[in-house]
């Protein structure tokens, strides 16, 4: 929901460049050393005057006055001098009237001046017209003073093109989860299409939509793997509303493998566990969900998703490189063939809240409830009770953090498990299956593994995959 509550702070227009044009006392300009030198030679007078002084006292006036023209002489040598310096003063200036020359020396970096964009200016430019604004409406049901009532629920949101015919990626609580009654897409040329839901997943809050558009200009997708704290990137979305459509922040990436907890929206006390989030300073707000975090190349490496409402500069976003088999996979075959481990599980920090007694091996990980009859984890001799905490070279610290990684995976790819058991660090290759149909309900819009929350059950969190 959009806040008008904005503070509007007076801002001061920035002072133009100082043209360095003096003046003297009297508050006139002075007159340049060439046109004061011509009156001056023209007043002298090199003959003799009609006096009755001997002549001894004329010749020595005479001196005075070829003197006098000696000294006129050096003053126009020495204002042109002057002149000079003030020329390569001026030449020296930037565009707001500051010393450049004296910065670059001390630095060891020059400024080109003959360029006026720098790398947030590019950046936009190449990623704004892939950028889009996502707005929905679906009925709530609300407790009020009149008892429960019933209203129409409005939210705002971005998203990311990333075809020519119309696939965008966004975030799933951008478009609740699938229970989104309309969905309007706004591209920047201004006009307004109806959108799709293609596939979402609530668990990885990942979701792709389509509109009915040829000829659109797509994101160059980055690598999110190649990312280091500390690099340098732009957000862009459409904070508090469409008032404020395709506003650009910037900042560093201040850390990575972030785990957090996420609401999913403000109608619900439901929470997100999510693993492996990218940090940044770069401003994010309600409404930048769904966007673009993009590197100084302006290839997105990230989709904006989260922020902490009680710090100043720390969003949160999810790494691009786990969308990408996931787009692959829509928009090649219509849908997403999903790999899968064969438990049932949950957080092993939620287990020892239910089961008092148990006392985990780690702090963080995945207990395992069941094991699903002739599945991977079956055959590779998994056992419920084991936590599993990491797959390959990538740490499990969560339910959807295990979601989440197996994305990386397709069916028949072979993984090292790592796992508790009974206290020992173990490991054990499992080969990936294909997820069946029942177990995904409708394949893509949502599976059996969302419903467990959805439908109230005391075990948020239980996760069958």
């Amino acid at each position: 929901m959009e806040n008008n509550n904005i503070r509007n702070d007076n801002i001061q227009e920035p002072q133009s460049a100082p043209n360095f044009v003096m003046v003297d006392t009297s508050g006139q300009p002075p007159v340049p050393a060439s046109a004061q030198e011509a009156p001056k030679e023209a007043s002298m007078e090199f003959g003799p005057k009609q006096s009755s002084a001997p002549q001894k006292k004329r010749s020595g006036k005479a001196w005075k006055v070829l003197l006098s023209l000696l000294l006129v002489i050096c003053l126009g040598f020495g204002s042109g001098y002057v002149g000079a310096g003030l020329a390569m003063r001026q030449a020296a200036q930037g565009a707001d009237g500051s010393i450049l020359s004296q910065s670059a020396e001390l630095s060891g970096v020059q400024v080109m001046t003959d360029s006026n964009i720098n790398t947030a200016e590019a950046v936009a430019a190449k990623a704004i017209p892939s950028v889009v604004g996502i707005s929905t409406q679906r009925e709530v049901n609300y407790f009020s003073f009149f008892g429960n009532s019933t209203g129409i629920a409005k939210g705002v949101g971005t998203g990311i093109i990333v075809s020519e015919d119309g696939y965008i990626i966004t975030n799933s609580h951008v478009i609740s989860d699938g229970e989104a009654d309309q969905i309007t897409v706004q591209l920047t040329d201004g006009r307004e299409l109806s959108g799709e839901v293609i596939w979402y997943d609530a668990n990885i809050d990942l979701a792709i939509l389509k509109i009915e558009a040829e000829g659109l200009v797509p994101a160059e997708l980055g690598d999110s793997d190649a990312v280091n704290i500390g690099a340098y990137v732009v957000a862009i979305g459409n904070p508090l509303g469409m008032a404020y459509d395709r506003s650009v922040t910037q900042g560093v990436i201040s850390g990575l493998g972030r785990s957090i907890q996420a609401a999913k929206d403000s109608y619900s006390s439901q929470v997100n566990s999510m693993s492996n989030m990218m940090q940044t300073d770069a401003a994010i707000n309600s409404g930048n969900s769904g966007g673009p975090l993009l590197n100084s190349r302006g290839q997105v490496i990230g989709i904006n998703t989260a922020m902490a409402p009680s710090a100043e500069g720390m969003g949160f976003a999810i790494p691009i490189n786990t969308a990408k088999n996931i787009l692959e996979s829509v928009m090649a075959e219509g849908h997403v063939t999903k790999a899968y481990i064969g438990i049932q599980g949950m957080d092993v920090t939620a287990y020892e809240q239910y089961v008092p007694q148990y006392k985990a091996p780690c702090e963080n990980g995945v207990y395992v409830l069941e094991l699903i009859p002739d599945g991977p984890a079956l055959e590779a001799d998994l056992r419920v009770g084991d936590v599993i905490v990491g797959l390959d070279k990538m740490s499990v610290d969560s339910m959807s953090g295990l979601q989440r990684s197996l994305y990386n995976y397709k069916p028949g790819d072979t993984v090292v498990v790592k796992f508790y058991r009974n206290g020992s660090l173990m490991e054990q290759e499992v080969t990936l299956q294909t997820l069946p149909q029942a177990e995904t309900g409708s394949s893509d819009k949502g599976s059996r593994e969302e419903n467990f929350s959805r439908n109230g059950s005391g075990w948020q969190g239980f996760f069958g995959n």
